[in-house]
């Protein structure tokens, strides 16, 4: 037994289960029935009409229990998937949509658009139907190209939107930077491209779905991101039959990184043919076919340009970017570079003026969506690559350039000139702290042992801030079991964070009872409240809902427990899971003090977040490359992070790890290719999309200077994405160092591959032999 405090490093609770076996993921549900098996046929084409779809031979094959086909939809009159969030163009006209129903009826967009669905007894026998069906197509011309795609003649993905531009978005002051602009020194642009990511969860994405013939309701597994959010999508707004027929469950979940907040197709495709049948129906996808249906992340083209006075003081700053959205709009595709993002564009410095452009566009690819961090790592890679790159064009040092133009501590609360508001940081002091850490001031004598080797190295810094652990309330629901024990009941969904862990902690710090006595419940439609996992917000949100509901059964247990004692309340007190007559030894537990009033202690808490949090930090990449192969390796990484508290180092640490190998994935490997001529995706698999691996995934040393949150009770500022955030911008800031002075490189665009970095390296040395 074990009783844990605020700030203690607590091991994953959950892990000794997982790690034995005990994870209960989608595909391992427990079923009452045998499943049928789903099998999605899925267009070739990147752009087509659909002639005729012919089943005949299919519905022939063995094991066949049923075929549909984008005609049946139409004929159910079910609804499209839906875009979610509403937005106006810069000129106050709202955005364009985009059709999307679950099976395509007329016209696929993109490979591996849904064509047909085919459920059979075996998953054989549903793959041997699917092979069978006739599609005739008719290909039109495609485009692949984030910023191709909006230049005149592209081919249009929607007819109706004209230049494939679906929104045409503005955020700030554009006559206050036009202004700085006008007035400026000096000024300084850079092209930038965010490219293209997979998500590649450890565990795909799947669904099954149980229907109960007795009361005609669905039971639908799927590995989400919180049940909530999934419900009223598929229940509602696509099938139609009302989200009180639809129970939504979640097991574990390995991974989710924003792709499994949201309904893809093929959960209301479950749900209906599992309906239609009266029987289960499980699909669970291999990875080649999550390639081609998981909603993709990134996808940016920017041109940034700062107006600087004389002494390289930011003035104003443009910045336009180009955001693919994909075939279809997604649930949130349209927030993520517009309003997510686009605020932190102000990063952590003092601008003044910023005017922001964002263009939403569509090409013939996978739709896009939140990918961890949400439009805000697109942001800080902006802003810390092209401050760096204004340091080495302006003759400053990477950290004169941010001392000079941070937000200072006397400032804040600062409203930056996008209107976010900080409430607390020491900017300066985190860098030089994540400077020291990280030996910069002896840097050049391991550059120059480096290039005794014939070595090129390199230093690269990118502080950061992030705006998240705000959006909606969440409620938490605590309830006392007859075995001595307290269930909690909460709507986020942990993807691997460690909930468990961190929740339980929280109810025992504030309880004062074993963490064994604590049972934490998510994941269930019928039994928890609403809430999702997304924008780390679950401590600063969840886990002070947590708190809430402690001291709301404390204060409630008071009179209770004097009731049981033969004393006033206002002489009980209550400390380690006991209420006591001060000053005397007479006790009750909260357990026996629930036992003898049943249900009085039961209650909920909601948190309405008051602000957004900022968490802010400095990360330090140093590398070594040689120049005869163009291989690198990491040779140092530190992080300096502000998170205002930690509620768990060693849990917050994990995160930071894991998200800094996300990072460092995508400065040094991933990368989404469609193919130009055919729209095919080139890389489709692992074969051909390079996963970070523990080769370039560096050892970190990793530190805290926090400077407490003001706008939550315990003081925390988001940290679930951070290392997503800052490793980018430090890594691609740490090669331009390496190979400038070699090769006159100013900026590269990720991944930088061998590959990328060879043929800079080739083209320098054919200029200088010209």
């Amino acid at each position: 037994m074990a009783k844990f405090g605020i700030g203690d490093s607590v091991r994953r609770l959950e892990d000794p289960r997982l790690l034995t076996g005990g994870g209960r993921y989608t595909d391992d549900t427990r079923l009452g029935q045998k499943a049928a098996r789903m099998v999605v046929l899925r267009s070739p084409h990147a752009h087509a009409d659909i002639r005729k779809v012919d089943t005949a031979a299919a519905k022939k094959a063995p094991g066949v229990l049923a075929i549909f086909t984008g005609a049946d939809v139409e004929k159910e009159g079910f609804g499209d998937v839906p875009c979610l969030v509403p937005l106006d163009n810069k000129d106050g006209t709202p955005r364009a949509d985009t059709s999307r129903p679950m099976l395509a009826k007329d016209r696929v967009r993109h490979v591996g658009d849904p064509v047909a669905l085919v459920v059979a007894e075996t998953l054989d026998q549903a793959k041997d139907a699917a092979e069978l069906i006739e599609v005739d197509y008719a290909p039109r011309a495609h485009t692949v190209g984030t910023y191709e795609s909006v230049q005149p003649g592209a081919p249009l993905v929607h007819d109706h939107i004209k230049g494939n531009i679906v929104f045409d978005w503005a955020m700030g002051d554009q006559a206050a930077t036009e202004a700085a602009f006008k007035k400026a020194d000096r000024t300084v642009s850079l092209r930038i491209v965010n490219q293209r990511l997979v998500v590649n969860s450890m565990e795909p994405r799947g669904a099954i779905c149980e229907h109960d013939a007795a009361d005609d309701r669905s039971t639908l597994w799927v590995s989400s991101q919180g049940v909530h959010m999934i419900r009223p999508v598929v229940a509602d707004m696509i099938l139609k039959i009302g989200s009180a027929k639809l129970r939504v469950r979640t097991g574990d979940v390995g991974g989710g990184f924003g792709m499994k907040i949201f309904v893809h197709p093929e959960y209301p495709m479950v749900v209906w043919a599992s309906r239609a049948l009266k029987r289960t129906v499980k699909w669970i996808p291999d990875r080649q076919e999550a390639f081609q249906s998981d909603v993709q992340g990134r996808d940016h083209v920017s041109i940034a340009e700062m107006a600087l006075d004389k002494d390289a003081k930011f003035l104003g700053c443009r910045i336009t970017t180009y955001a693919a959205l994909g075939a279809y709009l997604n649930h949130f595709s349209v927030f993520i570079p517009t309003l997510a993002g686009s605020s932190m564009l102000n990063g952590l410095y003092q601008t003044p003026a910023v005017y922001v452009n964002v263009k939403g566009v569509m090409t013939n690819t996978v739709p896009t969506d939140a990918y961890r961090g949400a439009g805000r790592p697109e942001a800080a890679y902006l802003v810390e690559r092209f401050v760096d790159h204004i340091a080495r064009e302006t003759g400053l040092a990477p950290d004169e350039i941010r001392a000079r133009n941070f937000i200072k501590p006397s400032q804040l609360p600062f409203k930056t000139a996008l209107g976010d508001t900080y409430d607390s940081g020491d900017f300066e002091t985190v860098m030089r702290k994540g400077m020291a850490t990280a030996g910069w001031d002896t840097f050049s004598a391991r550059r120059a042992q480096s290039a005794k080797a014939g070595k090129w190295r390199g230093i690269g810094m990118a502080t950061y801030v992030e705006k998240c652990s705000g959006g909606g309330p969440e409620t938490v629901k605590a309830q006392f079991n007859d075995d001595a024990t307290i269930t909690i009941y909460t709507g986020n969904q942990t993807n691997g964070q460690g909930h468990d862990t961190a929740l339980r902690q929280i109810a025992s710090a504030k309880l004062g009872i074993d963490v064994e006595q604590i049972r934490l419940v998510q994941g269930d439609s019928d039994v928890v409240p609403e809430g999702f996992t997304g924008g780390s917000r679950t401590i600063a949100i969840n886990g002070v809902a947590t708190m809430g509901v402690a001291d709301k059964i404390i204060a409630k247990g008071k009179p209770l427990a004097a009731d049981l004692l033969e004393a006033s309340a206002a002489d009980v007190d209550y400390k380690d899971g006991s209420f006591r007559i001060v000053g005397t030894d007479r006790s009750v537990t909260l357990f026996d003090v629930a036992k003898a009033n049943k249900g009085a202690l039961d209650d909920e808490f909601t948190r309405t977040p008051e602000a957004d949090t900022y968490p802010n930090g400095c990360h330090v990449c140093e590398l070594e490359i040689d120049p005869d192969t163009a291989t690198i390796e990491i040779k140092n990484y530190s992080v300096m992070d502000d998170f205002g508290m930690a509620l768990n180092p060693l849990l917050l640490q994990g995160q930071v790890h894991g998200g800094i190998g996300q990072g460092v994935g995508q400065a040094l490997t991933e990368s989404t290719v469609y193919d130009k001529d055919s729209g095919q995706l080139l890389s489709g698999s692992f074969m051909d999309y390079a996963f970070p691996r523990a080769d370039i995934v560096p050892s970190v040393k990793f530190d805290l200077h926090n400077s407490p949150c003001k706008t939550n009770p315990l003081g925390v500022k988001g940290a679930g994405e951070a290392g997503a955030i800052g490793a980018p911008p430090a890594v691609i800031n740490a090669i331009v160092d390496a190979i400038h002075a070699h090769t006159g490189v100013k900026h590269i665009d990720m991944p930088v591959t061998p590959a990328t970095l060879w043929a800079a390296i080739a083209t320098h040395r054919t200029k200088k032999a010209a």
